[in-house]
């Protein structure tokens, strides 16, 4: 998902600000290694295993 469709689907108004939150937190999740970065801008999350 592009970060900016997350944005819109957590809160109506498009805000640049929040769409570059968002980047930076997926981004810190693929370094985790909980997602993975497809193209500039979009990223998957990957299935966590259960506890």
């Amino acid at each position: 998902m592009r970060c900016w469709q997350l944005a819109v689907e957590l809160r109506p108004e498009d805000i640049p600000a929040e769409v570059e939150g968002l980047r930076s937190k997926a981004k810190r999740l693929v370094e985790r290694g909980r997602a993975l970065q497809v193209r500039p801008g979009a990223f998957i999350a990957l299935a966590m295993p259960a506890v």
